[in-house]
Parts: C-alpha cells; structure tokens; sequence
C-alpha cells in the first residue's frame, strides 16, 4: 500500500511523510518529521545553567607548583589555615556579590575531640559542620563561605580551627575542596 504523492528513496524512506505501521491494524499512520525540542516553538530556549567552579587537592600529593596555588593572599597555605581570611569570610557574609562558597576539609588529629565539642561548632551560626566520619581521629570540617576566590574560602574555614584552639589543639589538614556554581 503506498502513500499518494510519497516518493520511495534508493534508502527504502519515503520522501513524504513517514509512514508508520500501527500494530496489527494493517494501518498507516502519518508520523511529524523530527523536531528540534519537544517545547518547540512554544517555550523560550532553556535558561544558560551557571558553571560549577570545584577546586580541590589532597595535601601529600601536592607538587610545588600546585602549593602556590593554594597560598591565600596573606601568605598562608589554605591547608593551614588563616585566621585573617576567616575574620575576612565573616565580613563578607552581608556581600551577596561574593561567591558563595562549599569548602570541605578532611584533616586529623591527635586526641579526640569531644562530642560535646562536635555539637556546638554545629550552632556555631557560620554554617559550619564538624563531624567524624567512621574513621577514628579523622574529621570534616565543612560549611559555607563568601569570598572572593576558593583559597581564601578554604583558608577561612581551616582558620577557624586556628581560631578556636580551645576545640582542635593540634591538626593536620589532609584534604581541602571548595566548589562554588
């Protein structure tokens, strides 16, 4: 059963409209050539999703170039922490112009830190997070920051351990990341 005005092609596809077996009806169905999207024309293009910006590193792999790179502007390794940048990132939160930045730092300590200590970094009101994940003396500290580039967001959160001694006496950061959209 052919198609009136449909030319078969050397490919066996019919130049018109395409034709469609439907089920056991014995049937042809016209069937719309292929379109771009299923909103065309009636809906504006899709919005222009914004980049996803992630920095990060493992400290013991880090070669001397990849070191300068994570120095903050006041000359301090972010794996170290600056006290200067998180007193520069509490500033910063009445700015919404700045990034708003996710920073996660794995590091470990000698002691345990006390529950009791874990539960209030959490009503630390800078949405900060300490907690232990299964393995012992290894902790993340995470939370959200604005500031102008990922190391000064890192650098901020890992001061403020340096800043509150009285929680973390002795750390060593082993992995940092900061990812910003």
């Amino acid at each position: 059963m052919r198609e009136s005005g449909a030319v078969d092609t050397p490919t066996g596809i019919s130049t018109g409209a395409r034709r469609v077996r439907l089920g056991c009806l014995g049937t042809w169905a016209r069937r719309d050539p292929i379109i771009v999207s299923d909103n065309y024309p009636f809906e504006d293009p899709p919005p222009r999703v914004r980049r996803r910006v992630t920095k990060a590193a493992i400290l013991s792999t880090l070669s001397t170039a990849d070191l300068a790179q994570w120095t903050c502007p006041h000359g301090q390794h972010a794996g170290h922490g600056c006290v200067t940048c998180y007193d520069a990132t509490a500033e910063a939160e009445a700015d919404p112009e700045l990034p708003l930045w996710e920073v996660a730092a794995w590091f470990t300590t000698k002691r345990p830190i006390p529950i009791r200590a874990l539960q209030d970094v959490h009503r630390h009101g800078r949405r900060f997070a300490l907690d232990q994940p299964s393995t012992p003396l290894v902790y993340l500290l995470s939370g959200q920051v604005r500031a102008t580039l990922g190391v000064e967001a890192v650098a901020g959160v890992v001061g403020f351990l340096l800043q509150n001694r009285h929680i973390v006496d002795d750390f060593t950061v082993t992995e940092i990341r900061a990812v910003h959209s």
